[in-house]
């Protein structure tokens, strides 16, 4: 038996440094979008929350004002809604 090796082929060191590189640059930009993703998901609470305030504030004023009083955000003025 004739004892050869074979001889394993490699990239250059410059292709394989390149290589490393991309793929360094990909998981960097993988965890950025899992960043955003959170940070979305923080935003979207924040809206959730916001609504739900703002759903609380508008029934208060409701009883309070009438249920066809409209306030205007400006001046907060209250008029009635035209029926229509």
């Amino acid at each position: 038996m004739e004892n050869v090796k074979e001889q394993v082929k490699k990239v250059t060191n410059e292709e394989l440094s390149k290589l490393q590189e991309i793929q360094t640059q990909f998981q960097g930009l993988k965890l950025q979008l899992g960043d955003i993703e959170l940070h979305k998901q923080s935003v979207i609470n924040d809206v959730n929350e916001l609504k739900s305030q703002f759903g609380l504030l508008e029934k208060t004023l409701m009883k309070k004002y009438g249920e066809k009083s409209v306030v205007n955000i400006k001046t907060g003025e209250i008029t009635e809604k035209e029926n229509g």
